[in-house]
């Protein structure tokens, strides 16, 4: 049964203040400004705002301060912002050829065509503790680029299309509008663009995980990452009194296009599937791992064994979502008091039962006296 509790609301508050005192920390410690996360911490700003479905680096920034630098929680902060917005219309479809690019790099290519652009990468750091960092030094600026970047370069894959070598990256038949998972629930079957944006809000590490086990056999894929991209693109909007498309903005965007497995049949020839993965913001794992679990999904319409988990379409959507996973955890620390009793009761009156239902235990058979030589040994 539930037990009445007096002075709920009066703890809940005390709660309130104390979180503020968690997170505020020493206050011999300067506070955080919203303008160092964004600009010092900008691989969690765009986390926040990849799984967010809110492209906003200072919105972003204030989450992750607010949460205390639980990302999870920023997210939903973030999430729950987002649906105060109203909506003025839809941009033009994104041209993530045209990006102007910091970091573009194939490792299906050596020469590609535009060059491998290195640009900020983690990749070839030793991942020791750089103790310098402790007296908050300024960075040396960098030189000036020798040779400009071009303001367009072909994407990997248009060389394969070339040839015929990958299959043709088109539109569904009739080109219905994609869903919009942020205002409309979740239902199944659901065609790939649904599963692309569902995927794209999805929790990183569980996207990393089930992308890692198809590439340890459960999934039976072999990719490679024909390119990705990291820059900016600009959002344009068209606005029908002046017939025409207007830019309204620019965002920060990784692209990843992985390439897998021959495929062909009676009409078409061996060729490459695809994967594909687009986030806001620099996050090239999450855009990998989400081209990873796209390819994984798609194997029963290519035609191939769809037993293991990432193939799994159902499996992956509804378990990929970490605001919702968090909710449903963490609900659990809420009152069962009733649940809990019932459970109680139920096991007591089942043991009482069973104990009175047991057959009560026979007499032991007396035992002969020992002889005095038994004793003795």
């Amino acid at each position: 049964m539930y037990v009445a509790v007096k002075g709920g609301e009066r703890a809940i508050l005390n709660s309130y203040r104390l979180l503020d005192e968690y997170r505020r920390g020493d206050p011999a410690v300067p506070e955080l400004s919203l303008a160092q996360i964004r600009e010092q911490m900008p691989l969690a700003v765009s986390r926040v705002m990849a799984e967010g479905s809110l492209h906003d680096p200072h919105l972003a920034a204030l989450a992750i301060k607010q949460a205390a630098g639980d990302l999870i929680e920023a997210i939903f902060l973030l999430r729950a912002y987002r649906t105060t917005l109203p909506r003025f219309g839809y941009t033009v479809p994104l041209d993530t050829g045209t990006m102007q690019l910091r970091r573009r790099i194939s490792s299906t290519y050596k020469d590609v065509p535009g060059g491998q652009v290195l640009g900020p990468t983690y990749d070839y750091t030793q991942r020791l503790l750089d103790f310098s960092l402790e007296a908050e030094r300024v960075a040396d600026p960098l030189p000036p680029a020798e040779v400009p970047l071009a303001a367009a370069m072909p994407r990997v894959t248009e060389l394969l299309e070339r040839e015929a070598l990958i299959e043709p990256d088109l539109p569904a038949a009739g080109d219905p509008a994609p869903r919009d998972l942020t205002r409309e629930p979740l239902t199944l079957p659901a065609e790939r663009a649904t599963r692309l944006q569902n995927l794209a809000r999805a929790d990183e590490g569980f996207l990393l995980s089930m992308g890692y086990s198809t590439q340890r056999g459960y999934g039976n894929s072999h990719p490679f990452a024909a390119e990705i991209r990291y820059g900016s693109a600009e959002v344009e909007l068209f606005v029908e009194e002046l017939g025409f498309a207007v830019t309204v903005g620019e965002i920060e965007l990784t692209e990843c296009q992985m390439v897998s497995q021959f495929s062909g049949n009676a009409e078409a020839g061996p060729r490459f599937t695809r994967g594909y993965g687009l986030v806001f913001g620099y996050g090239e794992r999450k855009a990998m791992s989400m081209a990873l679990a796209d390819r994984a999904m798609r194997a029963e319409e290519l035609g191939e064994a769809a037993d293991a988990p990432a193939n799994d379409v159902e499996f992956m959507l509804y378990h990929s979502d970490n605001v919702e996973a968090s909710g449903f955890t963490q609900h659990l620390k809420l009152p069962h008091y009733v649940d809990f009793q019932a459970n109680l009761e139920l096991l007591r009156r089942l043991r009482a039962e069973r104990e009175a239902a047991a057959p009560a235990p026979a007499a032991a058979a007396p035992q002969p006296a020992a002889t005095q030589e038994e004793t003795l040994a």
